[in-house]
């Protein structure tokens, strides 16, 4: 196979033109290429007026080695494939089918290779499924009645359902876990592009879908999905994990049971304290959510949208994102988070009387604003509780407090208005795109100083980067408080707990930041089972 890179293209080329360019690199005739991929896709945008397509593609013509020598250019390597291989089986027989906690990225992926492998897992979902988990959730948006247990944190798909399923991960991996993620949802039904787009995204609506086949395909393979099934116990002897309680009253036996719970399962965390599984508590970011309209991103990005052969450049490119960082004069860092282009802000509480915001998108991103976190970092310092559940005490009394200034909706206010720490009273030229209800408040008076602070020295920083993001009438919305865990689970390096057979997994239990790196997670304890036993 050979490999070429920064292969860069008009926005305007068509297929053939990536053809040509190639054999023109390779110096050989289109012909003699008998198959194409594109590796990598993604967009040049530095010089605005004129954007470019930048591509990573791998080429198959029967004589490689040949062509790689005549050509000699630094964009071409030989390159191997590479295939994701899952481990070989081990000898100890399992007694009882796994048990994975939780139905996120985590947990799917964990129980679809477990699944494939043999093992039949059961997995046990607190909330709904995926389709009875939408109709919920639009209930509670549209009338405010809150399904604890079903919810834009819980239920089929994990947190991460009711976002801009955003797939982009840093996590480096040498036996490309990243991209049979990424070949596992195409499979169910994402768009084959998230293969080879530097900052894959399926959309809330698709990602839905795709959640669904996945369970579909578990099932078929002989494992067991159960929803409506809380796990509200752990079965330990001898500092070794025997089974589960469901429901406070169905006990399921297991030897190895996975922890996949999600960042926002606080109730398991107390649970599991109780029973002295090894925790501590970690650095997160809490903040708010910030809209502009999508067109004034675009343009700070790709510059004044214009038609160029019959098509907008806009269109050509899709909406624009961003992502800002700032180191504060306090030493504290502020960054954009979740960004979501097109989107929407989102009631996302999951406890009475609490609430947190977070951002979605569907796949086309087709809404009028751009939205994103705007969080900052806080570690266990800031927490007055010590305890290893010192950082949920802290997240729940922001939401707390949220809940209170909002009067239980959303609390908004304009970014201007938010620096001079008054309440709104009416919105600017950005119009509010929310799904929940909504009223304004000051939420720098609910924000302790240190944060508030941060927040506005980070905005006027990032309106050096991003003309107009510092406007008057850009809206805030808060909190933001469920950006990663505020726990790690501890596990070894063959990521079991101190507790035998109980494995922490995800980013619930701190090891995750996002669907991609969650579902990698998953992968690899999936691997450890695999290796271990056998059935």
């Amino acid at each position: 196979m050979i490999r070429i890179t920064q292969l860069k293209l008009p926005v305007t080329h068509k297929e053939e033109d990536l053809v040509l360019k190639a054999a023109k690199i390779l110096r050989i005739s289109p012909d003699s290429i008998r198959s194409w991929r594109i590796v990598k896709k993604s967009v040049d945008a530095r010089k605005k007026g004129e954007i470019l397509f930048i591509y990573t593609i791998d080429i198959e013509t029967g004589r490689e080695k040949q062509v790689v020598e005549k050509a000699k250019s630094p964009q071409i390597s030989l390159e191997k494939e590479r295939f994701y291989q899952f481990p070989k089986k081990g000898t100890t027989p399992l007694s009882h089918p796994p048990v994975i906690i939780g139905s996120g990225p985590a947990g799917l992926f964990c129980g679809l290779m477990l699944s494939e492998a043999g093992f039949c897992p059961v997995i046990l979902e607190r909330g709904a499924d995926v389709d009875e988990r939408k109709q919920k959730v639009a209930r509670f948006w549209s009338e405010g009645v809150l399904d604890e247990n079903t919810n834009v944190q819980f239920g089929e798909g994990g947190a991460g359902t009711f976002s801009d399923g955003k797939l982009n991960t840093l996590v480096k991996d040498p036996l490309n876990r990243n991209q049979k993620v990424l070949e596992i949802l195409t499979e169910h039904g994402a768009d084959s592009e998230i293969l080879y787009w530097n900052k894959p995204h399926i959309g809330t609506d698709v990602l839905s879908q795709v959640v669904k086949n996945i369970r579909t395909h578990i099932i078929e393979l002989g494992g067991k999905v159960l929803f409506e099934s809380q796990v509200t116990d752990v079965l330990i002897e001898a500092d070794k994990i025997r089974g589960v309680v469901v429901n406070g009253t169905d006990t399921i036996l297991s030897e190895a049971v996975i922890l996949a719970i999600g960042h926002s399962a606080r109730d398991t965390f107390s649970m599991l304290l109780k029973h002295k599984v090894p925790m501590s508590p970690k650095a997160f970011a809490v903040g708010l959510r910030i809209q502009h309209p999508q067109a004034m991103i675009n343009e700070s990005q790709y510059g004044a949208d214009k038609t160029l052969e019959g098509r907008r450049l806009w269109d050509l490119l899709g909406p624009a994102s961003y992502k800002t960082t700032w180191q504060t004069r306090e030493n504290r860092g502020v960054y954009s988070f979740c960004m979501c282009p097109g989107g929407y802000v989102v009631n996302a509480s999951s406890e009475q009387n609490k609430l947190a915001v977070n951002g979605m998108s569907n796949h086309d991103r087709g809404g009028k604003n751009a939205n994103s976190a705007l969080i900052v970092t806080v570690t266990p310092k800031d927490f007055s509780d010590p305890s290893p559940l010192g950082g949920v005490a802290y997240q729940r009394e922001l939401e707390k407090l949220a809940y209170e200034y909002g009067q239980g909706k959303i609390p908004i206010q304009l970014y201007g208005d938010f620096k001079l720490g008054r309440e709104s009273q009416n919105f600017g030229q950005v119009e509010p795109e929310f799904r929940g209800a909504y009223q304004f408040a000051n939420l720098k008076e609910m924000l302790p100083d240190y944060l508030s602070n941060a927040l506005i020295e980070g905005v006027e920083q990032f309106e050096h980067r991003i003309k107009g993001f510092s406007r008057y009438d850009g809206i805030l919305a808060g909190v933001e408080s469920r950006t990663s865990s505020p726990v790690r689970i501890h596990r070894d390096e063959n990521f079991e707990s101190q507790i035998k057979g109980l494995f922490p997994c995800g980013e619930g239990a701190g090891y995750a930041g996002g669907i991609t790196s969650a579902a990698m997670d998953g992968i690899k304890v999936a691997e450890e089972l695999g290796r271990r036993y056998c059935v």
